[in-house]
């Protein structure tokens, strides 16, 4: 058997080596499987409390702040964040690469990279942040972390449709354009259903009507899942590539 110096072939192998769409599948059903788990136990373990309004009004569904800040509730959905937001900040480094590259040349499009490569950090802290205070232990702190999370993820859909425009314009390839068909269209989704959902949040508190608030609390379901469908659509623009752990080539080393 012939001896081989140890590490000179094995060292050199992948550790790790992961499709990007099985990861991009793994990061969007965390949050989605936990926030459905959430619900139902919020309905069928803590209907009263979870369906309880200010108003004393009947209500018919929690609203996710409610079904989020209940036990054990609370603890499945810091589970699934707490895996789920290591890789989504992974992603927005991809797609900063991404951008970087389709955009050597182009001062304006690397700017608009740079401010949406933040806006997806600022998206990812406020759901952290609104995830582990919740609503019943710190309001303030919950709602800041709730409009963060809102406010930045509306903005980086807005500059992430603005870059694949472009990318879409000159692209050739049946993937990208519908990469961005699907992002717009998502994106169009979202914001209907965030300004339907804040009607009916204000018109629930001006006027306490029966049922207003079970409508506020269904947009803003549609609301989460248009924002996880939207970043599901890097199934499609990393489709070829894969996530990798392993030793660098010799000239590349520090």
């Amino acid at each position: 058997m012939q001896q081989v110096p140890y590490g000179s072939v094995d060292r050199d192998k992948p550790l790790i080596r992961l499709p990007f769409t099985r990861l991009a599948v793994i990061t969007v059903c965390l949050p989605l499987l936990g926030l459905i788990a959430c619900i139902v136990l919020a309905l069928l373990y803590h209907y009263n409390d979870a369906t309880y309004t200010h108003c004393q009004v009947p209500n018919y569904l929690p609203s996710i702040s409610a079904a989020i800040s209940l036990t054990p509730e609370r603890y499945i959905w810091r589970f699934s964040i707490g895996l789920h937001s290591a890789p989504r900040f992974l992603v927005a480094a991809a797609y900063l690469s991404f951008y970087r590259g389709r955009f050597s040349k182009r001062l304006m499009e690397q700017l608009l990279s740079g401010l949406t490569f933040l806006l997806a950090l600022s998206e990812n802290v406020g759901l952290l942040l609104l995830t582990y205070v919740s609503s019943n232990e710190t309001y303030s702190v919950h709602k800041s972390g709730f409009v963060l999370f809102i406010g930045s993820s509306l903005v980086h859909m807005l500059c992430t449709c603005k870059l694949w425009s472009l990318i879409a314009k000159y692209s050739l390839s049946a993937e990208e354009m519908m990469s961005y068909r699907q992002k717009f269209r998502l994106f169009l989704f979202n914001g209907f259903f965030c300004l339907l959902a804040a009607y009916f949040y204000k018109r629930h508190n001006t006027y306490c009507e029966t049922g207003i608030y079970t409508l506020f609390a269904l947009c803003e379901y549609l609301v989460v899942l248009s924002n996880m469908a939207f970043h599901m659509t890097a199934y499609w623009d990393f489709g070829g590539k894969e996530v990798m752990v392993a030793t660098p080539p010799e000239g590349k080393r520090f």
